[in-house]
């Protein structure tokens, strides 16, 4: 069956301007047609009248981490937490993700293939997801959250579901943690090049894995048609990427306009994460993180800000992400609300359509409303050009559209 929506204002992922009054027909999985009010005539089509609403492509979270929902604190013990509620926390995060309007996501460490194929068995409710599986770190750095006197790292493994690092010292560990993650569902590998700030033993400015072994990431990644983004807080970090061949930097929180401009040049494109800046410093024990990450996240949204508006100016590829972590993920739209206000709304919408799909390689199938592309897209009450806070409140979010398929709508 066809479905029409019918009579919505219409911003499509690419124009810069809304479309007032326009139609679109969904044949299966696909956006068949895009046309003027009232030139729609279809029999057997279910019609839907969006006369009052805005109709937008699915939005895309480019930094999720669905599956990171046990304790980081350095008293609690991911191992204490059983899979079975590792399992019901994720798939919760899912159905909230669906129904926040976000169709895609790319999880940017923690969740595999596993998920995907429960997803799209339909055992599992969600968005479409292209997992990075474990993040590669090297022993000490940013993820390796251990007690620094441990004899051993320890940390959650789910192959199947969830593993938040791999602690890889070495191109050839590094290039063997690749082939396993590819193994294991991966579209995209990620890598931890700078400290961060849910951490215990660095700091934000520190610099973490060698060029050489960003390099056995990259070949790994460019073997499979894909690409390596790094955690990045300073500019150094950065740059190390850049020279490694990275394709994406998230955060980005240190940027200056030098390397912006080396970024803009070398094609790599810059995921910001506001929202968790903005809600980390107060939400942290909700998180399950502990009290020493306030001091380490002071600051950086400032500094973040700025990175946008240098990256905006430079002419920088530039997605959207929340990296929200733990149970009840249910403030993704606050990115694109914060990204607004140092923008604009409509660029902040971009950023989380269509410049996400670029930044994920997957411009030809989603991230815009056009002719062709898979039926993802969603309908809110209002204009978000006027009111973007309603993406913070899943509840103005009224219909929801993944592949064709109806998966949330409030109008009926």
């Amino acid at each position: 069956m066809s479905i029409v929506l019918r009579d919505a204002a219409i911003i499509d992922g690419v124009s810069d301007r809304a479309r007032p009054r326009t139609s679109v027909v969904i044949e299966r999985d696909t956006i068949a047609e895009i046309t003027g009010s009232g030139s729609i005539r279809r029999d057997d089509a279910q019609v839907i009248d969006l006369s009052g609403f805005t109709l937008l492509p699915g939005l895309i979270d480019a930094h999720a981490h669905l599956g990171l929902v046990y304790d980081f604190s350095a008293e609690g013990d991911p191992g204490s937490v059983s899979a079975a509620q590792i399992a019901g926390w994720t798939f919760e995060n899912c159905e909230l993700c669906l129904d926040a309007g976000f169709t895609t996501v790319r999880d940017m460490c923690g969740v595999d293939g596993g998920l995907v194929r429960a997803i799209e068995s339909g055992a599992v409710r969600g968005p479409r997801v292209f997992p990075s599986a474990a993040a590669i770190v090297q022993t000490g750095g940013h993820g390796n959250i251990s007690g620094p006197f441990c004899e051993a790292n320890h940390f959650f493994a789910l192959p199947g579901l969830v593993q938040m690092i791999a602690i890889c010292d070495g191109p050839d560990a590094v290039r063997k943690q690749a082939r396993l993650n590819f193994r294991r569902g991966a579209t995209q590998l990620k890598a931890f090049v700078s400290g961060g700030v849910v951490s215990t033993t660095d700091r934000l400015e520190d610099t973490q894995l060698t060029i050489d072994e960003l390099r056995a990431a990259v070949e790994e990644a460019a073997a499979r048609d894909t690409y390596v983004s790094g955690h990045a807080h300073n500019v150094r970090s950065i740059r190390n990427g850049i020279e490694a061949g990275l394709a994406c930097f998230e955060h980005g929180t240190m940027l200056d306009e030098a390397t912006a401009k080396q970024m803009a040049k070398a094609g790599a494109a810059l995921d910001p994460t506001i929202a968790v800046c903005h809600l980390m410093a107060t939400e942290w024990k909700q998180w399950g993180l502990p009290e020493s990450v306030v001091p380490r996240v002071a600051g950086c949204e400032a500094m973040m800000g700025d990175a946008v508006r240098m990256a905006e100016k430079a002419g920088v590829l530039m997605g959207s992400g929340s990296d929200l972590l733990g149970r009840r993920q249910n403030r993704r739209g606050l990115e694109i609300v914060l990204k607004g206000k140092l923008i604009s709304p409509m660029r902040a919408i971009q950023c989380a359509t269509m410049g996400n799909a670029r930044i994920m390689r997957q411009e030809e199938r989603l991230g815009s409303i056009e002719a062709g592309k898979l039926a993802d897209v969603i309908a809110v009450k209002g204009d978000p050009l006027e009111e973007p806070e309603l993406f913070d409140d899943p509840s103005r979010i009224v219909l929801v559209i993944k592949g064709g398929r109806i998966e949330k709508n409030t109008l009926v």
